[in-house]
């Protein structure tokens, strides 16, 4: 497996010092900045762990911005960071990871998620008492590469990748041999890419997330902010509860400014969409679409619907939300549109 190309170091810095003792005045600035940039990736890396694990899209892609930037800002990692800055690109590239266009790596054949894997083993080499939950991260990894390849129909890529993921040890050969006959099926939906999914995945990366924010209860930005929301409660509180004014002009200056906002970012909204229908396919999608607004059908979500209904047939919902472009849908909403479509004579 490659190293990943291209990775910004972390920080260059003391660790933990600068928060008492000699005057601010006396402290060389350079390592005031250093300090303060190891606790801003910190309070980034945990941020950006919170809106993974509630797929939050927006929010997500807010913090990433944040976490990239200060990433790219420093010159070399201190030991005590690695972790954070591997798993901040782990949780960039996997939540990209059915972005095949998408190259994170100067090699081009290089998908997300492998990029994902590579971050992957380097946080398995920074710790070694979560053997079984590595062990099935890494399966987890390695089956959706070769599913994602699948999903997109690159057959001939989804053989060639696997050459690419897997040593010649006896504990790889039972994997290998298993996916290779997958391959051959040409069949993107047989049992063990359905039991191994990428929900599966997403769900097994949250449980390591919950891990490292437990062991970085400490930082000192979330700490200090905890202080300060916390003093200020009542303040927060009556200001959430705030009713919102919005006249008619600056509703409409708000409408134009989204317009203009999304027409300059399209590929990041496809990435959300995506984030949106791994939601979806999970358990509690259904109730989760449920707490939304109700939202019209756009003209592509229709022509998207119907052409799931030629290739895989009517009834087969699941295998149709996760080939088709939909935003914010569920199986039992594609369901309940394709009926409508077909009493009104368009289905």
């Amino acid at each position: 497996m490659a190293a990943a190309a291209g990775v910004a170091p972390g920080a260059v810095g003391t660790s933990g010092g600068g928060r008492g003792g000699s005057s601010v005045s006396s402290a060389p600035p350079a390592a005031v900045e250093a300090v303060a940039a190891e606790w801003m990736l910190e309070f980034a890396c945990s941020c950006l762990c919170r809106h993974f694990a509630e797929q939050s899209g927006a929010e997500f892609w807010r913090w990433r911005d944040v976490a990239q930037a200060l990433i790219n800002g420093l010159s070399q990692i201190p030991p005590h960071q690695k972790k954070t800055v591997y798993l901040c690109q782990l949780l960039i590239r996997t939540a990209q990871g059915k972005r095949l266009g998408l190259h994170f790596e100067n090699d081009q054949r290089f998908s997300p998620l492998e990029s994902a894997l590579s971050f992957w083993t380097l946080l398995e080499k920074e710790e070694i008492k979560l053997e079984k939950l590595h062990e099935d991260i890494r399966r987890l990894i390695q089956i959706q590469i070769v599913a994602v390849y699948m999903e997109n129909r690159y057959f001939k890529e989804a053989a060639e990748v696997l050459e690419r993921l897997f040593t010649d040890s006896e504990s790889d050969k039972p994997l290998r041999v298993k996916l290779a006959t997958i391959i051959k099926t040409k069949d993107p939906y047989v049992p063990l890419l359905q039991n191994f999914s990428y929900s599966l995945l997403i769900s097994k990366i949250k449980s390591y997330i919950e891990l490292f924010m437990k062991e970085n209860e400490t930082n000192f930005l979330i700490q200090e902010a905890t202080k300060q929301v916390a003093s200020k409660g009542l303040e927060a509180t009556a200001w959430q509860n705030r009713p919102l004014e919005v006249n008619e002009n600056d509703k409409s200056d708000l409408e134009t400014k989204q317009r203009r906002h999304l027409g300059q970012k399209p590929k990041e909204s496809r990435v959300l969409q995506s984030l949106n229908n791994m939601k979806n396919v999970e358990k509690n999608g259904v109730s989760l679409a449920c707490s939304r607004k109700r939202q019209r059908w756009t003209c592509q979500e229709d022509l998207e619907l119907k052409s799931g209904v030629r290739e895989f047939g009517v009834g087969n919902w699941a295998k149709i939300l996760a080939h088709g472009n939909f935003n914010n849908r569920t199986s039992v909403m594609l369901k309940d549109r394709w009926r409508t479509l077909s009493k009104i004579g368009q289905g």
